[in-house]
């Protein structure tokens, strides 16, 4: 079985729910930065907010379940697991967004903080696509995200840097570097950007850290438009 890459490719998710998201700001920023970069590219976009992903059901988990009993089953086989109607709808909803992912070799998140975690429309996206074995090869084992560029984009109310004393409330950034490293993207490969403080400007307890934002505003647009034409 081979999985064809389509070079210079891109998906776009963004997750946030507000109206006036830094997050889609920055994405935005490197959409329009990346397309110029590469003209005739593939670019692929999902607004999770607004299409939300179906959360995972017991019919998800059961076929998943018996699918990882197997080993790593490739997804043209997993059908002839397929036990009821209900996991057959859940394996309709699934393999599609897992075909996205591995059909394209840079995946941009935007990915604001929300309760010091991810956005739930994410981690509905982040649940689905995690099928037992979708990324691994059937008969070599390579990891089939080894060559797959991550960006994330991130925005956070407050400050959460190294040595603030809110850094160990960033289940964020160690959450979903943990969980692409385990899919098999490469470190190298895993990109963050972060604008902090966004919320000083109507927060009157943040209000002392605005030069700090406008600052960390700017950074972060530097970064994204780096990033983007590389």
């Amino acid at each position: 079985m081979t999985y064809e890459l389509s070079r210079e490719s891109l998906l776009h998710l963004d997750s946030s729910h507000s109206a006036d998201s830094i997050t889609r700001k920055l994405t935005a920023l490197f959409v329009e930065r990346w397309r110029k970069a590469h003209p005739t590219a593939e670019y692929r976009y999902r607004d999770l907010s607004v299409n939300p992903i179906p959360a995972i059901s017991p019919s998800y988990v059961a076929l998943g379940t018996r699918v990882e009993r197997h080993g790593v089953v490739a997804s043209a086989k997993v059908s002839a697991l397929i036990e009821s109607p209900a996991e057959e709808r859940e394996w309709a909803l699934t393999k599609p967004l897992i075909d996205e992912i591995l059909a394209v070799d840079t995946l941009l998140l935007g990915v604001p903080m929300y309760n010091f975690s991810v956005p739930a429309t994410l981690k509905a996206w982040i649940d689905r696509v995690s099928f037992p074995g979708a990324y691994i090869h059937p008969d070599t084992g390579d990891h089939l995200l080894h060559s797959t560029r991550v960006v994330v984009v991130s925005a956070c109310g407050g400050g959460y840097g190294p040595g603030t004393p809110r850094a160990r409330f960033d289940f964020q950034e160690p959450y979903l570097r943990a969980y692409f490293e385990n899919l098999g993207v490469s470190t190298s490969d895993l990109t963050f950007v972060r604008a902090e403080m966004t919320r000083s400007g109507d927060i009157p307890a943040l209000a002392r850290f605005q030069d700090l934002a406008v600052r960390s505003l700017a950074d972060a647009r530097t970064a994204v438009m780096r990033f983007a034409s590389s």
